[in-house]
């Protein structure tokens, strides 16, 4: 198998040539046919998430087919097309999986950072942690689901009323804002502005393309991040993993209002008056996901008409899509094609 390769952190990925590993028992081994590059792969390569496993095959946003099945594993069949997340194994004992919270597993694996992931031609799964996938999408246009579309879907859940299931279509419509027009907010959007809630969109400063992009997805108004929407807000979602968006967040919602951090790494938050929290507003973090949260959120893309903007690179070219989303040059998702 062919795999591009992070051996020292904040260095670019090698290509090296590996012997194709064997399933345990439990596992599956996948026939990669396209990964996402997520930011998590960047704050992994940039040495911002600690403690990665050295040599690492990064990509958590993996479609593929199975290729071998492992001893005991029931619910698969070779050749089926199913994709692996971020979540790739939990304890299932201890009190957070017990409880139902298997996102904050005391013992977790994630796929692309402690375990192997998907810039390769081949990955070892869980085979409890993948999911089966349609046949009716393209592959690169599937990958940003298994993440982007995943934690998107947890941090809109967040974002409701006292953090408890999304909105029906139809509902009365709220006021929602998204910081950080990517690829988790291109996909949310369209969920959103489905469902009948008013979605603010806001870009880096002067970001035109950006803005007029998150318009076309269903967002009533879109401007830079530091400018004050026209109404206040219900909610909003973090996606930028800049600190200095939180106070501006808590500006813009409502009394009430919820400030939700959808990403696993994000800078300091500077300090902020009081008066911008007071009013209970809250400010929360999203952590991982579960499989819960996969079966519901697949379910409902295709009833939402969701659609992905996807940039696609050849293998060896992960690191020129890496450096192009961690300069702002990409418009959705980028995607690896082994």
């Amino acid at each position: 198998m062919r795999a591009m390769v992070l051996e020292k952190s904040r260095a670019p990925l090698l290509m090296r040539e590996r012997p194709t590993p064997a399933p345990a028992a439990g596992e599956i081994l996948v026939e990669v046919a396209a990964c996402g590059v997520c930011r998590t792969d960047l704050h992994v390569v940039d040495g911002e998430l600690p403690n990665p496993k050295l040599p690492l095959i990064p990509g958590h946003e993996i479609v593929g087919r199975v290729a071998i099945l492992g001893a005991e594993v029931a619910g698969l069949a070779v050749g089926e097309r199913i994709g692996v997340p971020w979540l790739g194994y939990t304890c299932g004992v201890c009190s957070y999986c017990r409880s139902g919270r298997e996102n904050l597993c005391d013992r977790p694996l994630f796929t692309g950072y402690t375990r192997d992931g998907g810039y390769a031609t081949h990955a070892l799964a869980d085979a409890r942690y993948c999911f089966p996938l349609p046949e009716r999408r393209d592959d690169a246009e599937i990958a940003p689901f298994l993440c982007a579309g995943l934690i998107g879907w947890r941090s809109y859940r967040m974002a409701g009323a006292r953090g408890q299931g999304g909105y029906a279509k139809g509902a009365s419509p709220d006021a929602l804002g998204l910081y950080g027009f990517g690829a988790a907010a291109h996909i949310l959007a369209q969920i959103a502005a489905w469902q009948g809630r008013r979605v603010y969109a806001f870009t880096r400063r002067d970001d035109t393309a950006a803005q007029v992009f998150a318009k076309s997805l269903g967002a009533v108004w879109a401007g830079g991040s530091d400018e004050m929407p026209p109404e206040s807000l219900d909610a909003a979602i973090i996606f930028a993993p800049v600190g200095a968006l939180v106070p501006l967040a808590l500006k813009a919602v409502k009394k009430g209002g919820r400030v939700v951090c959808g990403g696993i790494h994000m800078s300091d938050i500077p300090s902020f008056p009081y008066r911008l929290l007071w009013e209970e507003r809250h400010v929360v973090s999203v952590a991982n996901l579960t499989r819960a949260d996969a079966r519901e959120f697949l379910d409902i893309v295709p009833q939402a008409g969701v659609k992905t903007e996807v940039t696609r690179y050849p293998l060896a070219a992960a690191n020129d899509a890496l450096a192009d989303l961690r300069e702002g040059r990409l418009q959705g998702a980028a995607v690896l094609i082994p």
